[in-house]
């Protein structure tokens, strides 16, 4: 039993550290009837197939041999499995306490935020005074003299608007004739 190597030539100087045993991992096993390769589940299924085939021709001593290379690949993928259903239930749970802990800083920023909410209303009315004006009773526009606007169903688009008015400028004083007016009044003696 080897485990397979690279034959690429690029991975001849990385050093390949098995992360334990992978159900997915490719194995070589040399049994008695020669190499077989796959992984542990393909390589039980095979032994299983070939002491089937000789127990048909009536050979104990290989499917017993059979039996026990098949064993030996059933234990290794158990113990793969075992690993990462260990390996995944604790993924789950450090999913669960960040999303725990996500879950209760939240509630703490949206305890805050209502607390400052609660307590700006609160602080804007003391402002003003006791006094509270009520919308209803105060000064209302005339909608009389508001003007209808022309509602032919189109919408307005930037288009359709007029372009707004350019500021005109004061003319421009000729330094001539501002030598001939004064600025200041002269005082009257």
């Amino acid at each position: 039993m080897r485990s397979s190597k690279s034959r690429s030539r690029g991975n001849k100087n990385r050093s390949r550290q098995s992360h334990g045993n992978n159900q997915n991992r490719v194995f070589d096993s040399s049994g008695p009837q020669g190499k077989v390769r796959g992984t542990p589940q393909q390589i039980i299924e095979k032994y299983n197939q070939l002491a089937r085939d000789a127990q048909l021709g009536d050979d104990r001593v290989a499917v017993e041999n059979f039996q026990q290379h098949a064993e030996h690949y059933t234990r290794m993928l158990a113990d793969a499995l075992r690993e990462a259903d260990a390996k995944r239930e604790q993924q789950e749970a450090q999913t669960r306490d960040r999303q725990q802990q996500r879950d209760s800083e939240r509630q703490e920023r949206d305890a805050a935020r209502s607390e400052r909410d609660s307590e700006r209303p609160a602080n804007q009315g003391n402002q003003g005074g006791d006094k509270q004006v009520d919308p209803a009773s105060a000064p209302q526009p005339d909608m009389a003299a508001v003007e209808p606007a022309a509602d032919n169903g189109l919408v307005d688009t930037p288009e359709s608007k007029p372009a707004p008015r350019k500021r005109t400028r004061k003319p421009k004083i000729n330094p001539l004739e501002q030598a001939d007016k004064p600025d200041t009044p002269e005082a009257a003696e």
